[in-house]
């Protein structure tokens, strides 16, 4: 019962940070398009902010924790499918490392980027999103 609540907590985790990782560059290309220091540039700083700090990164780390505990638990580290999993769990985690670094460089008035820019930056984390499930439902490489 223990590993199937884990497991729940972990579905959970993964759709709240995966519902971040597509919303927050949505956000960043509303926000491109406003001036700096506008009224609508600085809620948008705010949403960013919040989104990140409170919704994001507590559902990475959960879902981390959880992730390696169930693969643990079920004796997945020696599957080849899991290692490549791994792999772009981590890739995905770079690109929260870096949306923070983009959300940084808004909030100081730095934005270098374009709206276009991020609308292209919006297909990593999907492209990485569909790389993962594939690999936890078919589990290639078995």
């Amino acid at each position: 019962m223990l590993y199937l609540s884990i497991k729940a907590l972990h579905v959970l985790a993964v759709m709240s940070w995966m519902a971040g990782m597509l919303y927050l560059p949505r956000l960043f290309v509303y926000h491109s398009g406003v001036l700096p220091s506008s009224e609508p540039a600085r809620l948008f700083e705010v949403m960013e902010f919040r989104l990140q700090r409170y919704i994001m990164t507590p559902a990475l780390i959960i879902a981390w924790i959880t992730g390696l505990y169930l693969a643990l638990s079920a004796g997945f580290f020696v599957a080849p499918w899991l290692h490549a999993k791994l792999l772009l769990v981590l890739a995905m985690t770079g690109v929260h490392g870096y949306l923070g670094i983009l959300r940084k460089s808004f909030a100081a008035g730095s934005n270098r980027h374009t709206g276009r820019f991020y609308r292209m930056l919006n297909e990593v984390p999907t492209l990485l999103m569909v790389g993962i499930v594939v690999l936890v439902v078919v589990k290639p490489f078995s």
